[in-house]
């Protein structure tokens, strides 16, 4: 999904408070501080300036994930869902509320955020945005430190878990499924150390009585061998500041992300999860599957007519129907 232009819009005039100098330097701190600092509960974005390099390197990135998860999550648990409350936990700039409010027709949205200047930055921006945005509520609250006083039919939490300790990434999990009234969509950074806070994720609330809705077609005992970790990829467009404060020349970069969305009741995907990007050939495609019973790689040919002309436009993270 594109980024929304009036967003890009805001995030640049925010950020031309600035010297580019200022901006690439602060931009490098950040860097080393997710670096060496995330996992353990410390607070990373604490002013003005940090929050502003955060918008412009982080948000495309951020929107482009959870755009993708929560389509994922759509195609699965359907209209019937009629979701209508979002609450985004962690919301830093907003980037997770803006990638729902443009899939959904939201009555109401609630932004949760500990660091003041995050959240008065998101505010800003909302303004540009849809009446849902507009209108959003934001909070200051810490997740790590207490319950949560709103609930909403759909329940976000992007990047959140990896910025937590172990003893919070427990507790997190069960405040975030008790504030989720449908759905709950967990994003986390396509990483080993990703992957492993979305399994734990994956087995508290599965004993808790959740289901998995995406991406996992099984509820079984996850079969990603040890080593290995479940991740997709987002393309993100990059702005001409987002190059200069990140580097490189490449008009878009890939942001690799894992997630699972969980529901209070059973779903079922009709197909495979793909894994990995399909390797195309003169004829054939190979893909890398999860499917309810097992993990297996698949060879599609030319010969299976239209099951080949609809695998040719599928990509990781997608399904591959039956």
């Amino acid at each position: 999904m594109e980024f929304p232009s009036e967003l890009k819009n805001q995030i640049e005039m925010n950020a031309s408070k600035w010297s580019i100098s200022e901006l690439k330097k602060t931009s490098d701190n950040i860097t080393k501080k997710y670096k060496n600092e995330s996992g353990k509960g410390k607070r990373l974005i604490t002013d003005k300036l940090e929050a502003a390099v955060y918008s412009v390197v982080r948000m495309p990135a951020t929107f482009a994930a959870v755009s993708e998860a929560v389509s994922h999550t759509l195609e699965i648990v359907g209209e019937e869902y009629d979701i209508k409350t979002l609450l985004d936990v962690g919301a830093g700039t907003g980037a997770a509320a803006w990638a729902a409010d443009c899939q959904l027709e939201l009555d109401e949205i609630t932004c949760s955020e500990r660091e003041k200047e995050m959240s008065a930055l998101g505010i800003e921006f909302m303004k540009s945005g849809s009446t849902a945005l507009k209108n959003a509520k934001w909070i200051y609250h810490d997740i790590a430190r207490s319950e949560l006083p709103y609930s909403a039919d759909l329940v976000t939490a992007a990047y959140v878990l990896n910025e937590l300790s172990d003893s919070q990434r427990i507790d997190t999990i069960k405040k975030l499924w008790k504030a989720a009234n449908k759905v709950l969509i967990i994003i986390e950074p396509g990483t080993p150390d990703g992957f492993t806070g979305l399994s734990t994720a994956r087995d508290i609330l599965l004993k808790d009585g959740a289901h998995i809705a995406a991406p996992c077609p099984h509820e079984n005992k996850c079969r990603i061998s040890s080593g290995d970790w479940c991740h997709f990829t987002a393309r993100v467009q990059r702005s001409r500041l987002h190059k200069m404060l990140k580097g490189g020349d490449a008009p878009f970069e890939d942001e690799k992300y894992s997630y699972m969305a969980f529901v209070r009741t059973n779903t079922e995907i009709n197909g495979s999860r793909i894994l990995r990007h399909p390797y195309i050939s003169k004829g054939k495609i190979s893909m890398e599957l999860c499917s309810k019973n097992e993990n297996t790689t698949a060879i599609i040919t030319k010969k299976q007519g239209e099951l080949f002309k609809i695998a040719k436009k599928l990509k990781c993270g997608d399904i591959l129907p039956k």
